[in-house]
């Protein structure tokens, strides 16, 4: 009976300590994901898809609205959204398919502007980094200073 006693708490410290650990590990995955979720780009990413998804409602109202409807005028008053190719019982909405390429090429222009718009501004800035000169510091401008009288004394002599 002691013997039974004896491992039952034996088993018991074994499953605290193993319950510890766990916890200290728990703790340690919550704090690294806590460092992770903090960082400013996890934070400017969220802040992007947010802005994006709303970005592409806007250009599919652009396309569906504005620039479809007047391709349509263009070729004949076509209306892309009513385009159907009818197999069977089967119905093939390949306006649709095409309005969606129309916002796909859309989208995909304007991030190429906005990327090549930051690009430049980011290459103006280093530009602008590049040509300040750097500033001596008093030390080394008095140490030049020096340096020339001495070279002047050398020459004269």
């Amino acid at each position: 009976m002691e013997e039974k006693e004896e491992q039952t708490e034996a088993r018991k410290k074994e499953l605290e300590q193993l319950a510890e650990k766990n916890l200290k590990k728990m703790k340690k995955e919550a704090s690294e994901f806590k460092k992770f979720i903090s960082r400013g780009n996890v934070v400017d990413m969220a802040v992007g898809v947010i802005v994006g998804g709303a970005f592409g409602k806007i250009v599919t109202s652009l396309v569906n609205d504005i620039i479809t409807p007047l391709i349509g005028i263009i070729i004949g008053g076509l209306d892309f959204s009513n385009l159907i190719l009818e197999i069977g019982n089967s119905k093939v909405a390949y306006g649709s398919f095409i309005q969606t390429i129309i916002d796909f090429l859309i989208i995909a222009i304007c991030i190429f502007t906005m990327v090549r718009l930051f690009e430049k501004l980011k290459h103006e800035e280093k530009k602008e980094k590049v040509e300040e000169p750097a500033k001596k510091s008093e030390d080394i401008v008095l140490l030049e200073e020096i340096r020339d009288l001495l070279k002047e004394k050398q020459k004269s002599e």
